[in-house]
């Protein structure tokens, strides 16, 4: 079972393990508390496309969460640094969010409004896409701009249901314009790894990653030697294990019961 002193670090997705919506998820803010406590480093990473770091952390305030900026990683903060370290003079068309506009700006990344002028497509969660958007971008990637996503989510949980997500949209520019997909900036990506363990500065194997998405926050442990939890309040369930092979250290039904005696013995380890 999940033992507090096998682990120096805690790296919590957001969206379907911390909160649904604006929903707090049972045991979320006593997990944090008890790690806190015993001195633990925590770090918050998500996929989502549409808040800078700073919306995250206020989000998480907000809910009674205790967090620093630098605990928390997104998908845009890491799609910046992605072209800051390996395309910085790059002409970037994005299709997104005002956050992903936001992080590009904040490191001084170019912008063009131009898609015959940009050398790379940014394409996040954009819910104002539109026809229009999908035509600009598509040119862009046929006129030789590279195709670089923020994250792989198809698509993301929210109170009631799911909706659209990045590799939606990305699918669409990717079929218009006949080229594929160049790069892929979110979990579980090498990059997104290599950022977790920089601000950890720690072993994978000293480092616990818990999410709901089997295909992103639990491969992301699998492909860089971390451990990993999945938690069953957001996008995969526990059939989803066989079905697509992805095979998590440890199975819990929410963070209420993640340190809990009573219901260690209901929590399945693999």
């Amino acid at each position: 079972m999940v033992n507090i002193h096998d682990f120096d670090a805690f790296c919590f997705d957001l969206d379907g393990t911390i909160y649904v919506g604006d929903q707090l998820l049972p045991g979320v803010k006593e997990t944090i508390d008890h790690l806190r406590e015993a001195n633990k480093k925590i770090l918050f990473i998500t996929n989502s496309p549409t808040l800078t770091r700073a919306d995250c952390q206020k989000r998480l305030i907000r809910m009674g969460i205790a967090a620093d900026l630098e605990e928390v990683l997104t998908a845009t903060f890491l799609s910046a640094l992605y072209f800051q370290e390996n395309h910085p003079q790059a002409s970037i068309f994005v299709v997104g969010e005002k956050a992903l506009e936001e992080e590009l700006s904040h490191i001084g990344l170019h912008a063009t409004k131009d898609p015959m002028k940009a050398t790379h497509v940014l394409v996040g969660m954009d819910r104002d896409f539109t026809y229009e958007k999908l035509n600009l971008a598509m040119n862009a990637v046929r006129n030789g701009a590279s195709l670089v996503l923020t994250n792989p989510d198809p698509a993301c949980p929210v109170p009631g249901g799911y909706i659209s997500d990045t590799m939606a949209i990305a699918r669409a520019i990717e079929a218009a314009s006949g080229r594929p997909i160049d790069h892929v900036v979110g979990k579980p990506s090498p990059f997104y790894a290599k950022k977790v363990l920089e601000r950890l500065q720690l072993p994978a194997d000293r480092c616990l990653i818990i999410g709901d998405r089997l295909e992103t926050d639990i491969m992301l442990g699998k492909a860089d030697n971390f451990r990993t939890c999945l938690v069953l309040t957001g996008s995969s369930c526990k059939e989803d294990v066989g079905r697509v092979k992805i095979f998590p250290d440890y199975i819990v039904e929410n963070l209420e019961i993640f340190f809990s005696k009573r219901r260690r013995r209901r929590s399945i380890s693999i």
